[in-house]
């Protein structure tokens, strides 16, 4: 068994798709048509070092990732069982599931990256080497409930969500208490919690202008961890906006089938790094529940 896993922010970097543009001439041209602008020179040159904001971030991920995905298939690449996709990505893994087809998912993402940029407050942080247990009892022992669990990378790397100097005041918490260190994260706002409630509105609309086919494989959602319903296709994808992405129990649902293999299609190595660990800690926990016996 195969699944595919599609990165999202965090992976883009100046120079993705390189080998990518001048292969899907068509592909491009529609992005440019849609987008407004460049999007080969938004990837190889980023001449306004706009790459990092988030409404250029999304789609040019989500480009890069859908031309490397077709590449794949065009390199006779076998077709996945199940795709998921780290928060943007799984855009790209409703894209290999054919629930929409390349342009739809282009302005889906165009709009979904617009509305989360106009989110000015907030931030979110990346700490390191506490489990969620651990953050959630520091959070609620010290009244910090303004804070919002974002991403559950790993079982030990967490970010979180919410106001700066609340997030600032968390970290120093967590240093104080623990060997824990903090990593701030180059966003706009508060991203994947009730911070984004005002954008997932507007999304929610303009979801309704568009139509969505089944999936032709199992998307495994961020929101749950569980493949996609096809009649939950438009409320997953902006309630994804302000929950949690739970990433780990994605990959943790996907280890349960016995032979997989998981392969990142996509810039970077980010998602690869993620496996590893939470495999690492899966087969910590198999040792401890064998010897315990």
């Amino acid at each position: 068994m195969l699944a595919y896993l599609f990165p999202g922010q965090g992976s883009q970097v100046r120079g993705m798709g390189g080998d990518l543009f001048d292969e899907f001439p068509d592909h491009v041209a529609l992005a440019d048509d849609i987008l407004g602008y460049s999007i080969k020179k938004l990837c190889l040159q980023d001449p306004d070092q706009q790459l990092n904001q988030t409404q250029y971030t999304q789609p040019a991920l989500y480009v890069v990732n859908a031309l490397s995905y077709f590449k794949q298939l065009k390199m006779d690449g076998p077709r996945p069982d199940f795709v998921c996709g780290h928060s943007l990505g799984e855009y790209n893994a409703l894209l290999a599931a054919k629930v929409f087809d390349f342009g739809t998912g282009l302005k889906l993402v165009k709009m979904r990256g617009e509305l989360m940029s106009r989110v000015r407050d907030g931030g979110m942080t990346a700490v390191l080497g506490l489990t969620i247990t651990e953050i959630q009892n520091l959070l609620h022992q010290h009244g910090l409930h303004s804070i919002f669990i974002a991403n559950y990378n790993t079982h030990t790397q967490i970010v979180i969500s919410g106001p700066q100097k609340d997030l600032n005041h968390a970290c120093s918490i967590f240093r104080e208490n623990t060997s824990a260190s903090c990593i701030p994260l180059k966003v706009s706002g508060a991203f994947h919690s009730p911070y984004m409630s005002e954008a997932q509105q507007q999304f929610s609309e303009f979801l309704e202008e568009f139509q969505f086919h089944v999936p032709a494989v199992p998307v495994i959602a961020n929101l749950n961890a569980s493949p996609y319903h096809p009649a939950v296709i438009r409320t997953n994808l902006s309630a994804q906006i302000t929950h949690t992405v739970k990433w780990t129990s994605i990959i943790d649902y996907l280890l349960t089938h016995k032979g997989i293999t998981l392969k990142e299609i996509g810039p970077g190595q980010v998602l690869s790094g993620l496996l590893a660990s939470i495999k690492a800690a899966r087969i910590s926990r198999e040792s401890i529940k064998s010897a315990s016996v």
